[in-house]
């Protein structure tokens, strides 16, 4: 049988996913399985596949079509203009956590001891580190399985970061930041029935929810920041669009002060934590 030109892998594995009520990611999985950008996508449309890779192909879309998250398939995703390798032992960065990203920097160029508080694959600490080379950074999470995976993408993009396995500050008892991100766990638990099938599935369950209101990492941190950030230092958080006024409340219970932040959609989503205005 003669193997499939790659349009015509494409056009069945867009019949394919449609017949199986799932978004078309053929495109995305073409492209990232076999390292394509979209040009020599197009350029290679009218030849045919070499069969090993159009039955790798065939098995990705099945697998998508399983739920399976494509980033997870082929083993990668892109965030902050970098490639992270991630397992289904660390969240997949999404987009949105990219202004979390942007907004910290804005701190600007002057050294600073950060922490990136559950690191997951290592995205906002490593990208952090990229942008700020002069930036200490150290990034720490409970799973010893998204630390193997984090400490792979900051050898392959060449970031110095230190990675402590921790649960939230246990293992950082001596240590204070002067900056602290983290894109944490805040998912309540009643939200499971609007949330994609793949997601629920397959992302850890540690990374995603955080209690009934989705709020208990963030009452275990706030209790604890004021022993490991700086008076003059910052936490940067990302949260639900729904938790603005529970998380401002929590806040105001300690010497704090909070600024949020929409994301580009225009729902609050990103939160500055501080001892007081600068």
């Amino acid at each position: 049988m003669v193997n499939p030109t790659y349009f015509e892998a494409i056009k069945w594995a867009s019949s394919f996913l449609t017949k199986n009520k799932k978004e078309d990611a053929s495109s995305f999985l073409m492209q990232e399985r076999f390292n394509l950008d979209q040009t020599h996508l197009l350029l290679n449309y009218r030849h045919a596949m070499a069969a090993a890779d159009w039955h790798q192909f065939q098995a990705d879309i099945r697998q998508f079509a399983a739920d399976i998250p494509a980033q997870y398939i082929v083993g990668h995703t892109h965030f902050y203009g970098h490639r992270f390798r991630v397992t289904d032992a660390t969240l997949i960065p999404r987009p949105e956590t990219e202004e979390l990203v942007e907004w910290a920097l804005e701190l600007g160029e002057r050294p600073l001891n950060v922490l990136d508080l559950g690191t997951g694959s290592g995205a906002i600490g490593i990208s952090l580190k990229l942008a700020r080379p002069n930036w200490q950074v150290t990034a720490s999470d409970i799973s010893a399985a998204a630390l193997t995976v984090a400490k792979q993408n900051a050898q392959e993009l060449g970031a110095t970061v230190t990675f402590q396995q921790s649960d939230m500050f246990k293992s950082l008892t001596q240590q204070t930041f002067d900056l602290i991100v983290s894109n944490p766990p805040y998912i309540a638990n009643s939200e499971t029935v609007v949330m994609d099938a793949s997601v629920l599935k397959f992302e850890p369950k540690t990374a995603l929810f955080s209690g009934t209101d989705g709020l208990n990492f963030y009452r275990r941190l706030l209790s604890q920041l004021p022993l490991h950030l700086n008076t003059s230092g910052y936490f940067f958080g990302e949260f639900g669009f729904k938790q603005k006024t529970a998380l401002s409340q929590l806040v105001q219970q300690l010497a704090l002060v909070a600024r949020f932040k929409k994301d580009i959609t225009g729902h609050d989503r990103m939160v500055r934590i501080q001892y007081k205005e600068v």
